[in-house]
């Protein structure tokens, strides 16, 4: 596969899983200083990782979840606390991950990353009242 089909179906895979808003916003931030760092994650974290046959994405979320709150990558954190909600993970399961990665990243991470997990649903919860 060439690096215009691995970036077409990384871009795909990546406004699945964050949203196409999300996704929009971040683009529009292009320049010439970042737009090959945002060619590159696309291709190869969008693509060749998420689109492995080996995990579903929902379990691929959990597994980032419990990363970036270890370590302590809140921005990651929030953006894929929405997109394990796209995933099929509910705020239960996120839960449980979060209270996984206490005892094996320790309870600061865990306890900052309730905090922006029950920020990111409130966020969600406003932007569903407006429609």
């Amino acid at each position: 596969m060439d690096d215009k089909t691995r970036y077409a179906e990384g871009m795909t895979t990546r406004r699945a899983v964050l949203g196409g808003a999300y996704v929009d916003k971040a683009s529009s931030g292009l320049t010439d200083f970042n737009a090959e760092w945002q060619e590159f994650i696309t291709r190869t974290a969008w693509n060749d990782i998420w689109n492995r046959p080996g995990l579903p994405r929902r379990e691929r979320s959990i597994i980032v979840l419990a990363i970036a709150a270890s370590l302590g990558a809140w921005g990651e954190f929030r953006i894929h606390v929405r997109g394990a909600i796209n995933n099929g993970l509910t705020r239960d399961d996120i839960k449980e991950v979060l209270m996984q990665t206490a005892i094996y990243a320790g309870v600061p991470a865990a306890n900052h990353a309730f905090k922006e997990a029950a920020s990111v649903f409130a966020e969600i919860e406003t932007e569903a009242a407006k429609g």
